[in-house]
């Protein structure tokens, strides 16, 4: 059919509508029968809001981007919905009823029929109003649980599919690389394997219950100099293929994700919105990678307004639409009239928007958009709740009893003891003095993709949906016998020192201090963590350091619990504090699970995904550097953490034993196999989580000291005891040679069976032998741990 003749109105169903055909043979014929403006309009989305009355959504005005008029652009399509949950506060069924009535005005306005692909954040928990509120990535990271992240996955897709969604903008695969970044909380942590294996699982739950997983940033976002949002990245192709790529690699490999979006950031001088070796040689013509890849919000035009490789919208199209971005996202800025004007006047080849739309649309007929059968109202809702919108308020519960059980279980494991002297768990307290400015805040628990952080701030009037329970709360219900007394002692970020006076006498009159501190998540500077706000130092923000060091001087035992987004130096705390609690935005259940590890209910097992500084100013870094990024005697700076990667405590004890390698040697394409004994050597159940990291102590290029290939949870009950039998394959010792290939070579290693990246157990030094071997990404990327119960 030519593109120029109208769709004929007949009988026989059209081939783009037949689901008995092949996907490709749908997809051609429908990309025939377009014009160039069908095609473009494929492209892009437009930023709407959901009716809180059920009518059809409205355009969503952006201070960054003009009025979008609907009318005008619906007669030719429409590529995707930006946000209609995650804009506006709205009921979640009335929110489903008016994303079905605009669905409907959509196909029925194109002379395909063919739909929007709705997309909404999902970060830690779907961002809608109502909806559960899970802990932040960089929790899942301290869980070391793959298989309970990929649980909430499934629960967040669910939820997700059941009000007319079809992709979430999640998970995050940066690797932190400056804890001074402001999106630290978004992340899974500062190691790849870790982000790798916890992320593939997000998606792997994400993709289950139907919904299209987003990677996101690729890549090198999380890489900028001095750990500022969208500043330049400073890195070598050997730290990009090594450390950042990884996580990626094995989350399309493994977890088949259907989406990748770009990173905002320029690489060397290459924005990675205009890096066609990344966005199609790398990810595509390397990997395979056959989804669709999304502009993260505003990247094409910022090509122009910000990078300056780009002199007008339309070559800043023309750029992205090259490298290989098929859509743009939030809004049509570029990939609307300036893209079809440019390739109508050959600027840019119309093949390049053919490769484009047939991404699009492949997504669209494996979602069912174009089957004959395809309806708008999702599964919540059926054809009578049309016709009384005012009956459905309160109708779909987004935060159900399972949801939360979910959301605890998460916060629970995700919670990190850092020291304890013997004060926690706490037994029986008469008198606590609970100080600090997260210990009465509701919101203290929430990361900035929460739906109340995210949207809620700006309608201060409008119910934040789901119950909050601040950790004043939830103590007075785990300690009903003791009596609390509450001062805020100082704000997170206001440097006000009036109240310290009124902590530190409270402190004096109790048996036992717990001072609550940490961050308010925000964006762009109105939070102390969060997208945009990047800091200077980990020092604590505000005066919270001066509030805890007066507390310390108080006789009283100190627990210093902290409610965070990214790791903080803690001063005299390190050493002086009776226990110290990490919880990274633990979501809507945290403090009932912060509660809970306090008085012994709840046994930490949470492990450190992110280190602890030991002074404010000693970024960028992390666990994972060269030998001279460590301490040495040739610089004044002693990068030693606190607390390092992998640390984390528990109310029992473990010993490791009886370490068996079965050979000594292996070849380079082959692998090695361990066997260890952990035992619980304590009075109470409790978990332990082994890790294994890879030492490397010869290579051709620099390596870094070690690095975690893998790791395993263990739950014993009290003097049980469990065998873990390890394989691993030769190719977790590759990296990035000298050529810019991946390799395996001949030499001595040693396997660490560590507690924490710091405290090593058990090492096997083994030797791999013959010639050097050369692999790539169709390589074996885990080890196989088993666990066996002992006699």
């Amino acid at each position: 059919m030519n593109a120029d003749v109208a769709v004929e109105n007949t009988s026989a169903i059209a081939l783009w509508n037949d689901p008995t055909a092949p996907v490709s043979a749908r997809v051609d014929a429908l990309i025939d029968a377009m014009t160039l403006e069908e095609k473009t309009a494929q492209l892009f989305g437009v930023w709407v809001g959901a009716s809180d009355e059920g009518g059809e959504v409205a355009p969503h005005q952006h201070e960054m981007e003009e009025p979008v008029d609907l009318d005008a652009l619906l007669p030719t399509g429409l590529g995707q919905l930006t946000r209609p949950f995650g804009t506006v506060p709205v009921d979640p069924a009335l929110g489903a009823l008016s994303l079905a009535r605009t669905q409907a005005r959509i196909a029925a306005t194109n002379r395909f029929g063919i739909p929007a692909l709705a997309h909404d954040e999902c970060l830690a928990g779907f961002a809608a109003w109502g909806a559960t509120a899970y802990p932040v990535p960089l929790s899942w990271g301290a869980t070391f649980d793959p298989a309970l992240v990929r649980e909430m996955a499934e629960a967040i897709g669910r939820d997700m599919r059941s009000v007319g969604v079809h992709q979430g903008l999640a998970p995050v695969l940066d690797v932190v690389r400056d804890a001074r970044w402001g999106r630290v909380e978004e992340t899974i942590g500062e190691d790849p394997y870790l982000v790798g294996t916890i992320g593939t699982s997000y998606v792997q739950g994400l993709e289950s219950a139907g919904i299209v997983a987003t990677l996101k940033h690729f890549a090198g976002y999380s890489a900028s100099r001095a750990g500022r949002n969208l500043a330049p990245t400073s890195m070598g192709p050997r730290e990009r293929a090594d450390v950042l790529l990884p996580p990626f690699e094995m989350a399309i490999r493994e977890g088949g994700a259907r989406s990748v979006m770009n990173a905002y950031t320029d690489t060397d001088g290459i924005p990675s919105a205009a890096d066609e070796a990344l966005l199609t040689g790398l990810l595509r013509d390397t990997w395979d990678f056959d989804g669709t890849v999304v502009a993260d919000y505003f990247a094409i035009a910022f090509l122009k307004t910000l990078h300056g490789v780009a002199a007008d919208w339309a070559d800043a199209a023309g750029t992205a639409l090259r490298a290989g971005i098929d859509v743009e996202l939030p809004n049509v800025k570029t990939y609307g009239a300036p893209l079809t004007e440019a390739v109508a006047d050959g600027r840019v080849p119309e093949a390049l928007v053919d490769r484009a739309v047939r991404r699009v649309l492949t997504q669209k007929v494996a979602l069912g958009l174009l089957d004959p059968d395809w309806n708008p109202l999702p599964a919540a809702l059926d054809a009578a709740d049309e016709d009384d919108p005012s009956a459905l308020r309160g109708h779909i519960d987004l935060d159900g009893p399972a949801n939360r059980a979910l959301a605890r279980t998460l916060a629970e494991q995700a919670i990190v003891l850092l020291s304890n002297d013997g004060t926690l768990p706490l037994d029986g307290p008469r008198r606590i003095a609970l100080i600090g400015p997260n210990a009465d805040e509701p919101t203290a628990v929430l990361g900035c993709y929460s739906f109340p952080q995210h949207i809620g701030v700006r309608h201060p009037d409008t119910p934040l949906g789901i119950e909050l329970p601040t950790l004043r709360e939830t103590l007075a219900a785990e300690f009903p016998d003791a009596e609390i007394t509450y001062a805020r002692g100082t704000g997170v970020d206001d440097g006000d020192l009036s109240g310290l006076a009124e902590a530190t006498r409270l402190a004096r009159e109790a048996d036992v201090t717990l001072v609550v501190l940490g961050d308010r998540a925000g964006l762009f500077g109105r939070g102390t963590s969060g997208e945009g706000c990047d800091v200077a130092t980990l020092a604590l923000p505000g005066a919270q350091q001066q509030l805890l060091d007066a507390l310390l001087d108080v006789e009283t035992p100190v627990v210093t619990v902290l409610l965070a987004g990214r790791p903080y130096a803690l001063g005299r705390a390190v050493g002086e504090s009776a226990a110290i609690v990490q919880s990274f935005f633990p979501g809507e259940e945290g403090t009932r699970a912060i509660a809970g590890a306090l008085a012994g209910r709840v046994n930490p097992s949470g492990r450190l995904p992110v280190s602890v500084p030991r002074g404010p100013g000693s970024q960028p870094g992390t666990y994972l550097g060269a030998p001279l990024a460590h301490a040495s005697e040739v610089s004044s700076i002693d990068p030693t953490p606190a607390f390092a990667f992998g640390h984390g405590l528990s109310y029992t004890r473990f010993e490791w034993t009886d370490l068996a390698v079965e050979a000594q040697e292996a070849p380079t394409d082959a692998e090695f196999a361990l066997s260890l004994t952990v035992c619980n050597t304590g009075e109470r159940s409790g978990t332990e989580v082994v890790q294994l990291y890879l030492h490397d102590p010869v290579a051709s290029v620099v390596q870094p000291v070690q690095r975690l290939v893998g790791y395993s949870r263990l739950a014993l009950e009290p003097r049980q005891a469990r065998r873990l039998r390890i394989t691993i394959p030769a190719d977790l010792a590759s990296f990035t040679g000298r050529d810019g290939r991946r390799v395996v070579e001949p030499g001595e290693l040693e396997l660490r069976l560590s507690a924490s990246s710091a405290d090593p157990r058990l090492t096997a030094r083994v030797t791999l032998t013959g010639a050097e071997r050369h692999v790539d990404h169709t390589r074996r990327l885990h080890a196989t741990i088993l666990q066996e119960p002992t006699t």
